[in-house]
């Protein structure tokens, strides 16, 4: 098992600054540092025969037979417990990421429990590899996703999200063979931590709901609603904990103002789930989102307003344990062939930087190619290096990591737009390899930015070292 603990943010079209759909999370896991990469899977790539690595279950031919997608990925790269492929845009500019560890309750485990993975069913380790390549729309993704939980069951509780150049969707699995999903409405967004989120759900509006089939009658037959009227998928499937209170409700914060407002202060267990900011949101304001540690307040871990005790009161976004951050954006002002998007950062997301990798190409930068062990050509590593750095003295270190993520910002977004300009008019090979290129020059610039970053850190930290005498010769 891997990652256990994530925040989705999603963002609809009209909700954004450029029309474009976003869909974003941060993968984030345990104690052990696991080394994520960034992949192109093409068609000859795909697996033609699947055997999950976790569970052992197989995945019938049949269930593989179409003509796969090229498709962008996050995959662990020790591939030692499969592929947990995480994020990509495939070839038809659909977005996917997946999953989010979610909760339940007894009820529901009582009715349809999660599989033993010693007896088969499908994880986190699987749905990218078997779902992407396949889909031509966000609600296909919900479909097969459907398909593969009610035939081959799931061993554990997740949340996921697709989208295209209009739509998001966010499905969650329900106990062991069910699910629920729900279109975002184009003008709002969605913060969800590692708890069920769904709420109000209305059965009869298909447009914008789905679920398995025989759900309803489920929730019926087995008296698992609590509520006098209506259905909220929070309070049927999902839990109502101290832990949600401190873990995952405080991470539900809100773009109120210029800057992502939490509810650490408020850890309310009936968070809607559909919420509309009081501006348009921008690539920046995610990564703020995906960053967050509560700044400026008590519960700020390297803040000086609260107690030693307060500062360990809520889990923050931005954490020790983020180890891949994406945001899949599909852009509307754009012709398709250059409109997916896959802005990808490594490490904990308060040290590192977004690039904006465009997703028709072939291949990736070598840089970040990760290898399973230390290795500082890479950059996962080397932001690895630099957050363990900072975190040491983030007064200190703090200023120079946002200046140095400004500045990288500020030039991959100069590299997209002359590149957006240079590519019009070009197709097939010509115009992947205009992109191929524009991913390796902003690779290599946030590469070389980070560098530079490492080295101000180790000047600035020089004077500040512990072994010091300050009598000199």
């Amino acid at each position: 098992m891997k990652q256990t603990e994530c925040t989705t943010i999603l963002v609809g079209k009209k909700a954004t600054i450029d029309g474009s759909t976003m869909i974003a999370r941060s993968e984030d896991g345990g104690r052990v540092i696991i080394p994520e990469g960034f992949k192109v899977v093409n068609p000859e790539e795909q697996p033609k025969h699947y055997t999950s690595a976790i569970s052992k279950q197989k995945i019938d031919d049949t269930d593989l037979a179409e003509t796969p997608l090229r498709y962008t990925s996050a995959p662990d790269v020790s591939g030692e417990n499969g592929i947990w492929g995480a994020a990509g845009i495939n070839s038809e500019n659909i977005a996917m990421t997946a999953t989010e560890t979610i909760t339940t309750n007894s009820r529901i485990q009582g009715v349809d429990p999660l599989l033993d993975p010693a007896e088969g069913g499908l994880g986190e380790e699987d749905f990218v590899t078997l779902t992407l390549p396949y889909i031509h729309s966000a609600f296909d993704g919900v479909k097969r996703v459907g398909y593969l939980v009610e035939k081959y069951g799931t061993y554990e509780m997740n949340g996921m999200a697709f989208s295209d150049k209009d739509t998001i969707w966010y499905l969650e699995t329900i106990g062991g063979h069910h699910w629920i999903a729900r279109r975002i409405p184009d003008d709002a967004y969605v913060i969800a931590p590692n708890r069920l989120n769904i709420d109000e759900f209305d059965f009869d509006d298909t447009d914008n709901f789905a679920a398995a089939s025989d759900l309803k009658d489920l929730i019926s037959e087995y008296h698992l609603n609590p509520d006098r009227e209506g259905y909220n998928m929070r309070h049927i499937f999902g839990s109502s904990t101290i832990k949600d209170a401190h873990y995952n409700n405080p991470r539900a914060g809100t773009f109120t103002t210029t800057s992502i407002q939490t509810s650490a202060a408020l850890p309310d267990q009936d968070q809607p789930f559909i919420c509309h900011a009081n501006r348009l949101i921008s690539i920046e304001d995610i990564k703020w989102a995906e960053s967050s540690h509560y700044q400026d307040t008590p519960y700020d871990a390297y803040g000086d307003q609260g107690t030693p005790e307060q500062k360990k009161t809520f889990r923050p976004i931005g954490i020790n344990r983020n180890f891949e951050t994406h945001i899949l954006q599909i852009r509307n002002d754009v012709p398709a062939e250059i409109a997916g998007v896959q802005w990808l950062a490594f490490g904990p997301n308060t040290f590192n930087s977004m690039v904006p990798f465009y997703t028709n190409v072939t291949t990736t930068p070598e840089s970040f190619q990760t290898t399973p062990k230390f290795n500082l050509n890479k950059i996962f590593w080397l932001n690895k290096l630099t957050a363990q750095l900072g975190d040491t003295n983030y007064r200190v270190y703090g200023e120079l990591e946002d200046a140095f993520e400004q500045k990288s910002l500020a030039q991959c977004h100069k590299i997209q737009h002359d590149t957006d300009k240079e590519v019009k008019g070009l197709s097939g090979k010509e115009l992947q390899d205009k992109l191929n290129a524009a991913n390796q020059l902003m690779a290599d610039t946030v590469y070389n930015n980070t560098v530079e970053l490492l080295g101000q850190m180790v000047d600035e930290g020089h004077g500040l070292m512990t072994l010091k005498y300050d009598l000199l010769d």
